[in-house]
């Protein structure tokens, strides 16, 4: 098997490779070197040259894997969802449905929320890719993955989980899923990337984003209200799957126009 080819169940070879570099102390895994050395300083140009290259090679391995994907929809949310939490449920359902309507589900490919929407996904006969990167706590791959692949940089992962998909939609999360979905705002706000919708799941547990948004940094004139024009905040799984259509099929039809 070619280190950029599609796996079925399991991680591509490189991910080995990753975990070969580090070191498991008390059931967790030690990074040494890698990201934490290459933010944490400055080095010897050889060195940053040298860095340069791996960071080219995940990049490169993510462009092969991903390019060949069809329609997709990102979905982020927390790893830290157990099967009993409400909102598992919920994922569940959102892969079920995006599988339904013949989207590719990807997501971080670990477990909690993405793992429920990978499995709601798989289990409809759905395609889910997994982007899993590695950390300190050893993030497996979920066993709802049709395929996957495993990165070394938080920022590459990144890049490829907004590149190659044309809506997101955000369940409840942490600092990871809020860094996701700010990343996908700013891009979308500075005019790097199309107007995408990006799709709040659980009003509850948005609400109070939303409103600090609305009632502090509009006012303090620190975004616009165009800025927020393509965030969607609903309960209703069906309501964001319209969304979802509506959106992807008008940007297609812009792009044909353009053509």
């Amino acid at each position: 098997m070619s280190e950029w080819s599609w796996s079925k169940r399991r991680p591509l070879e490189g991910y080995k490779t990753v975990l070969d570099r580090t070191k498991k102390t008390k059931g967790h895994v030690k990074l040494k070197g890698g990201e934490p050395k290459f933010l944490s300083g400055r080095y010897s140009p050889l060195s940053e040259i040298l860095r340069l290259f791996r960071i080219f090679w995940e990049f490169f391995r993510g462009f092969r894997v991903f390019h060949s994907l069809g329609p997709a929809v990102t979905v982020f949310g927390s790893a830290r969802f157990t099967k009993d939490h409400p909102y598992y449920q919920v994922g569940i359902e959102l892969g079920k449905r995006l599988a339904e309507e013949g989207f590719v589900t990807v997501t971080g490919g670990g477990p909690g929320l993405m793992e429920a929407t990978s499995r709601g996904a798989y289990e409809a006969g759905g395609v889910t890719v997994g982007a899993n990167i590695v950390l300190p706590r050893e993030q497996a791959p979920n066993l709802f993955l049709t395929h996957t692949m495993t990165f070394y940089y938080f920022f590459v992962r990144k890049v490829i989980l907004i590149k190659y998909s044309s809506a997101y939609i955000v369940l409840p999360g942490g600092f990871g899923t809020l860094d996701e979905m700010m990343e996908a705002m700013m891009l979308i706000q500075n005019g790097k990337l199309n107007r995408f919708p990006i799709i709040l799941v659980g009003a509850q547990y948005w609400q109070g984003l939303i409103h600090w948004m609305k009632n502090t940094m509009i006012k303090d004139s620190a975004i616009s209200v165009e800025d927020l024009k393509d965030i969607l905040m609903t309960d209703d799984i069906e309501e964001a799957i319209f969304k979802v259509k509506s959106s992807t099929q008008s940007l297609f039809e812009g792009s044909l126009k353009r053509g």
